[in-house]
Parts: structure tokens; sequence; C-alpha cells
């Protein structure tokens, strides 16, 4: 994928992403620039990086209101930004039913993301009527589409029989998949049916690599799971676990790691 960032500049995602790492002030700059020129991708950028703060204040207000100009000019991933930013409440209130709607028209441009993220609010019927199936199908045809999250759930799917019919051999197979296409929550899912088979030490290296990139919330949830693991070297990686959450929690993560190195 290219980016337009002025009438005379394009640079491809890899050149974009590198300058935004080495010089994130001057590619904030550049972007801003393209962004009020009117150049479409750069708008969305813009709002991306006031989003995360990166090379420029952070501001949810204003990405907000970046990604609602980008997507007003059709900008399928502006508009799925600007669904999430309803849905998380980022820089302004939560409106889910909003929210759908431009997640929907994100989907019929075929956005992949965009196909993750509304079938995450019909799984859960936030913001619209819970409806499984078709939250599956949007799974599945992002997966398809190689997008890594939506493989592992694809294969939660399939292994619980989710609105189809179940498929423990199709579920091992799309959480290889997530896993390679580089998901945490694909990696640790790959890891525990590796464990079952016996692959152990294969497991654990899924597992130190989902240490690696996962995030808070998923380092919460798995840090519980691995210390009740059976197998000794993978229960031992829960301290790893607990230490990482407490680098990037709160109080209660640090008394989450006590409590485990006590017990």
């Amino acid at each position: 994928m290219s980016f337009t960032l002025t009438r005379t500049e394009t640079l491809s995602s890899d050149e974009l992403h590198e300058r935004l790492a080495r010089d994130p002030r001057q590619a904030a700059r550049t972007i801003l620039a393209a962004a009020r020129e009117g150049v479409v991708e750069a708008q969305t950028l813009l709002g991306q990086i006031l989003l995360d703060g990166n090379g420029i204040e952070r501001d949810p207000a204003l990405a907000r209101t970046w990604f609602s100009i980008a997507a007003e000019r059709g900008d399928a991933m502006a508009r799925n930004m600007l669904g999430r930013c309803l849905e998380q409440g980022w820089g302004g209130p939560v409106d889910l039913e909003r929210a759908a709607a431009q997640f929907r028209k994100a989907v019929a441009a075929g956005l992949d993301w965009a196909m993750y993220n509304y079938a995450g609010l019909l799984a859960t019927g936030r913001g619209v009527e819970r409806n499984q199936s078709e939250a599956f199908v949007l799974y599945l045809r992002a997966a398809e589409m190689g997008h890594a999250k939506s493989m592992n759930l694809a294969g939660r799917y399939y292994e619980g029989g989710i609105a189809v019919e179940p498929s423990v051999k199709t579920a091992f197979t799309w959480y290889r998949r997530s896993a390679e296409a580089g998901d945490f929550r694909g990696q640790f899912s790959h890891a525990a049916v590796l464990t079952a088979q016996g692959k152990v030490d294969e497991a654990i290296g899924w597992l130190e690599q989902a240490l690696s990139g996962g995030n808070l919330n998923f380092l919460r949830v798995s840090r519980a799971s691995l210390a009740e693991a059976t197998e000794p070297r993978i229960r031992a990686l829960g301290l790893a676990y607990h230490e990482r959450a407490a680098e990037l929690g709160d109080d209660s993560d640090h008394e989450a790691l006590a409590a485990f190195v006590s017990a």
C-alpha cells in the first residue's frame, strides 16, 4: 500500500512507518500539511497519529474530526476508525448505533478491519441486535482476506460450534494461521493446541511471542490460565506474564504479581 502525503510525494506503507519511527515529529508535520491540502490518505493518517500521540500531541477529539472528514470523502479506514471512536468513546461520547452504521459502510467497501469490528458488535449485541451467524460470516470473510485477529476468532467459532458445524481440525488450522500472521491471541490459542498435543517446546515459543506482543487485557486473562496449567514449563511462564502486566498496568497488577510469587 502507498500513501500520497503531498501532491508530489508518495510513500509506501513501510517507508511511512520507517519515517514515523525515525523522526515522528517531522513525519507528523508532513502529514499535517498534506491533510490541510486535502489529501485524504493524509487526513486518515493524521487522525491516527493524533489518536496515538505519535509525533504530535495526543488529541482524540481532533482525531475524531479528521476521521470524519476523511470518511465523508470515501476513505474506508477513516470510516472504520470513526466507528472505533464512537464505539470506545475516544474524543467524544460513546454512540454504539452510529459506530455500527460507520462499520457497515466500511464493510460495504470491503475493509477487513471493519468486518472484524462490526462482527464484534454483532457477537455481543452492542448497538445492534445480537447475531452470531452474521458475526461468524464476517469473521470468516475477514480471515480469508488475511486478517490475523479474525482468523483466531474464526477458529473460536469452529471449535465451539457457534453458528457453524463444529470442526476442531478447522479451528486448529485457523489458530495456526492466526499465530503465523502475528496475532498474539492466535499465538496463545495455537500454543494451547500444541501443548495438548505434547509439543511443549513449540508451544513455549508461541507463548513467548504472545507475551512480547500482547496488550494488558490479554496479559491479565492469560496469566490466570497459565497459572493453572498442568505442564510445569507452561505454568512457569505465568511469572513472565504477571511481570509484564505489572509493567503495563496498575496497582492491581502489582498485587497480582506479589500474590503469584508468594503462592
